[in-house]
């Protein structure tokens, strides 16, 4: 159903309530997301951003409760991929005469996907299209997440529509953040920034800049996944710049593999030392963690230490995919260690602290190894070292 967000702007977007894990991208999505699409009607009729393939039909619907889909003059495709110009082909069958507004990269990215001769054109940062009253302006966000990345802004309705900026994958009744859950919507955009938008953290300091610097006024933030920022719409942006300065809390993550609890025994003392301390921690069993929910934890915590037994003279194969994006996503201002129970060589612990010194993750103390099942030792040994890590998370 299309849904008014500012005076003749309309999100005709799908909700996808069905959705778990985001596309081939292994994200998990356990709330469900959203494929945003919104269409301003004034003297020229405009669609900005379309949705995923399958739910084309939808949104063709969603835009005839407003207008009839023939009346589109420009499609704005902010970024080419598919979740979000998905519904180009079917959209353009209602409207082959529009004209299809891209950055000057997705000009190349939107008819790589589609192979077809619409009428395109390119525009640049500060380039603006006449609509009737209103005026569309266009800032590129090249690595935001992907090099055809730009944002649109409704002047004169203040209605930024930034892409995959500001979003969240988080399905939902309500179209706007005031009617939604604060806490889940937080959690859904912390998820999202940690697992998408973490290795471009620079870039987004610099774009947030830029953009303020334009002295646009803001009165709505229409991402293309998730809830639409209307109530103080600005708060979003604020977190933003706080997430990308990557500051880590004061606690830990403890990541882990067994095979037959010995590794489990040591975790859980490694999670004793840092308690003892007055270091807060979460502990994850890496085969049956949520992946993205533990990255998101990692990204809030200054310390992950993690643990695995040996397997092949390395760790357990589980634990690979978590380092592989810890290296993917670069996360700043992290410490860590290594702890693992053996039988034969031993190598895990070794192997895994030269991981996490891969991921630019500092050793914050020498890493534990017990042989067979860890004594009432080797799990002394393991608390001595959360008890290390916990003073090194406090910086003493």
């Amino acid at each position: 159903m299309a849904t008014e967000i500012a005076e003749n702007v309309y999100w005709v977007g799908v909700v996808d309530w069905a959705l778990r894990h985001f596309h081939g991208y292994e994200l998990s999505t356990p709330r469900g997301s959203t494929y945003n699409s919104y269409l301003v009607v004034d003297e020229k009729t405009v669609l900005v951003d379309t949705v995923w393939g399958p739910f084309a039909d939808d949104l063709v619907a969603n835009v005839r409760e407003v207008v009839d889909p023939a009346a589109i003059d420009i499609v704005v495709a902010n970024h080419a991929e598919s979740d979000h110009s998905g519904g180009l082909p079917a959209v353009m069958r209602h409207c082959p005469k529009a004209t299809v507004v891209v950055s000057k990269r997705g000009a190349e990215s939107v008819p790589g996907h589609y192979h077809q001769n619409w009428n395109f054109k390119a525009v640049a940062t500060g380039d603006r299209i006449n609509i009737g009253k209103h005026e569309l302006a266009f800032v590129e966000a090249p690595m935001l997440h992907w090099p055809d990345s730009m944002f649109t802004y409704l002047a004169g309705e203040n209605v930024l529509m930034p892409n995959d900026a500001f979003g969240q994958h988080y399905a939902t009744a309500g179209r706007f953040n005031d009617e939604v859950d604060q806490f889940e919507l937080y959690e859904e955009a912390l998820r999202y920034y940690a697992n998408i938008l973490t290795p471009f953290s620079d870039l987004v300091i610099k774009k947030i800049d830029e953009v303020l610097s334009l002295n646009l006024a803001v009165d709505v933030i229409a991402p293309s996944h998730g809830v639409i920022w209307r109530d103080n719409p600005l708060q979003i942006v604020e977190k933003y710049k706080e997430w990308a300065s990557q500051v880590p809390e004061p606690s830990a993550v403890i990541l882990y593999d067994t095979m037959w609890q010995g590794t489990r025994h040591m975790a859980e003392a490694v999670g004793a030392g840092l308690a003892a301390e007055g270091v807060p921690y979460k502990i994850f069993f890496g085969p049956t963690a949520d992946r993205n929910q533990v990255l998101t934890e990692v990204f809030r915590a200054k310390a992950i230490i993690i643990g695995s037994p040996t397997v092949n003279r390395r760790y357990i194969s589980t634990l690979g995919t978590y380092l592989e994006d810890l290296r993917g996503l670069g996360f700043k201002n992290k410490i860590g260690a290594a702890f693992g129970s053996y039988g034969w060589s031993g190598e895990a612990v070794k192997v895994l602290e030269e991981q996490l010194k891969s991921c630019k993750i500092e050793l914050a103390a020498p890493g534990v190894r017990a042989k067979w099942q860890p004594t009432a030792d080797d799990l002394a040994a393991c608390a001595a070292l959360g008890r290390d890590v916990a003073r090194a998370v406090k910086g003493k």
